[in-house]
């Protein structure tokens, strides 16, 4: 008995080892495929961060198909490669000749970003350094070429935002057809040689000297304009009342007077009969 037992475990034990080894190949083929399966799926999952595009290359070669941030399931064998279409500021300090050969140093802001629907264009043709392959240059010669057309003064003065204008242009033109929007340009300063700078700050206070000692004049011209007027108000009121009191109006005013005195209660001498206007003489008693 205990003989036949200990048969009966062997086969039980070899049956199991050959079950074990014939689904061994099985188990680990569906593991395998089970890991790649969540390979695949993880591969297939393209994530676009926020302000950002996709640009989707199969094998090293741009598809041209672009996607808008978010998640998204694409082909495993695609990449994604994310560029941003967020407005950025580049910043060139330079040194610039102007019209009359001086040379200035010109502070300036470009406010520029990818256009979206160009993205795949400009990976393919610049790559992801456009800024420092396209911008910065573009950016630097429009400066030189704007500035070169006006003098100093005008750049020091009003005429900013003239040069302003056509720097930004210049680089909508050059930079526009490459898939580049141009926002702004900003001139945040220019510095002259301290000559020059002196020279047309003396011209403007000589300026503002002028225009204020015309004022001056104006304002006393205007003054003296209102005493002739004036004066001759006056004169004309006293040539109207002189022409209006006559010998005769005189004459019977006094008379009036006469009158009114001679019927006051007051104790005076009322001497009749003056040779030079006929009128009474009135004296008042002691």
């Amino acid at each position: 008995m205990a003989t036949f037992h200990q048969g009966s475990e062997d086969e039980v034990m070899q049956r199991y080892l050959t079950t074990v080894r014939s689904s061994l190949p099985r188990t680990l083929g569906i593991a395998l495929g089970g890991a790649l399966l969540l390979i695949l799926l993880y591969a297939s999952v393209a994530y676009v961060p926020a302000g950002n595009v996709g640009v989707l290359t199969l094998f090293g070669r741009v598809t041209g198909d672009v996607l808008p941030e978010g998640t998204h399931l694409v082909n495993p064998f695609k990449g994604n490669n994310t560029m941003s279409i967020r407005t950025q500021e580049l910043k060139e300090t330079a040194s610039v000749p102007s019209e009359e050969g001086l040379v200035m140093t010109m502070d300036t802001s470009l406010l520029f970003r990818l256009n979206p629907e160009k993205a795949a264009e400009v990976y393919q043709k610049i790559g992801p350094q456009f800024v420092e392959v396209v911008v910065e240059p573009n950016m630097r010669s429009a400066i030189r070429s704007v500035t070169a057309a006006h003098n100093a003064s005008a750049l020091y003065t009003g005429g900013r935002e003239e040069v302003a204008q056509k720097i930004y242009d210049e680089l909508a033109r050059q930079l526009g057809s490459r898939g580049i929007e141009v926002q702004s340009v900003l001139l945040r300063d220019i510095q002259l040689p301290p000559m020059l700078k002196s020279s047309i700050e003396a011209k403007q206070q000589a300026e503002q000297d002028a225009l204020r000692m015309t004022f001056v004049l104006q304002k006393e011209k205007q003054e003296a304009d209102r005493k002739r007027i004036e004066a001759q108000g006056v004169r004309d009121f006293q040539q109207t009342v002189s022409q209006g009191i006559s010998q005769q109006l005189l004459e019977w005013k006094g008379i009036e007077a006469t009158e009114k005195l001679a019927d006051s209660s007051n104790a005076k001498v009322v001497i009749i009969g003056n040779s030079k206007n006929g009128l009474p003489l009135i004296m008042e008693p002691k």
